[in-house]
């Protein structure tokens, strides 16, 4: 038994870093890298009072498929969709990166497995917008396949408490990204080439700031799930859009949204850097 899981890991191992999983997962980077930047560009607009609506990542996809070679873009997307999926469930699963065990690695390998679930879920309808197919991709679908996700969830014994229990993991998980924005935390299976200090700090920083301002995000969409939870209320979840529509309807809201824009079209940013200009080490 024991030699059999050592075989798996030293095959996970060889898959992980793999030139083809490598490759799919830079081009994963720079599809996230390009949702990323989409969102905040057009959440910038509205900060700055232009009409419109807040998108979410199904909305930046359907942005992009109506832009000039847009079904090109799309299909490389698509093939980075899944390789970023790929490198999700390979770092949950088999731990290539030896996050090991302990609270803060688990929390890790759980990130990993929601980031690989939640982009695994842009696949069909990306699929579906380049082809012209029913259920393309379209701004507010994500808000609506969690609430979707939720009544299913609610329709089971103990449903209630598993949405409360998802929502406290969402919200463990975007603490540890603040923590990671704040505690100068850099990936620690990409090493850099062709960087001097001073641009590589540019890039950290990047790193740092995009991190906390999808973490501000990713609160709000945790304690979106922990009131659907708690009233039994599968419309009180809400997506990226609707968690930018809520810090637009606080207090300075333009200001914040602005701030909240910034670091997400920075995160995007990042996130093509890394798909340019770095490539993974391997770790023994």
């Amino acid at each position: 038994m024991k030699k059999t899981i050592n075989k798996i890991k030293k095959g996970s191992k060889k898959i992980a870093f793999s030139p083809i999983l490598e490759n799919l997962t830079r081009m994963g980077y720079g599809a996230r890298g390009l949702i990323y930047c989409i969102i905040g560009l057009l959440a910038i607009k509205i900060a700055l009072g232009a009409s419109g609506s807040l998108q979410d990542q199904q909305g930046a996809l359907a942005s992009i498929g109506q832009s000039l070679f847009g079904r090109i873009l799309l299909g490389i997307i698509l093939i980075g969709l899944v390789g970023y999926a790929l490198w999700g469930l390979t770092r949950a699963f088999f731990d290539p990166l030896h996050k090991g065990k302990s609270f803060k690695g688990i929390l890790e390998r759980i990130g990993f497995f929601i980031s690989a679930i939640a982009y695994t879920i842009l696949i069909p309808p990306t699929y579906n917008l380049i082809f012209n197919m029913p259920n393309a991709a379209q701004n507010g679908a994500q808000g609506i396949q969690i609430r979707n996700i939720i009544n299913t969830i609610f329709s089971i014994p103990l449903g209630k408490w598993i949405v409360g229990i998802i929502g406290i993991i969402v919200l463990g998980i975007s603490m540890f990204q603040i923590y990671k924005g704040f505690s100068y935390h850099f990936d620690g299976q990409i090493k850099q080439y062709a960087l001097s200090s001073k641009q590589m700090k540019i890039v950290k920083f990047m790193g740092r700031f995009g991190t906390l301002a999808r973490a501000v995000v990713s609160v709000l969409i945790g304690v979106f799930l922990l009131f659907a939870a708690y009233h039994s209320n599968s419309l009180e979840a809400k997506g990226i859009d609707g968690a930018l529509s809520m810090i637009m309807t606080g207090s300075y809201g333009s200001w914040l949204l602005g701030i909240v824009a910034i670091g997400l079209i920075t995160f995007g940013c990042y996130s093509l850097l890394i798909g340019l200009w770095f490539k993974y080490k391997k770790i023994t």
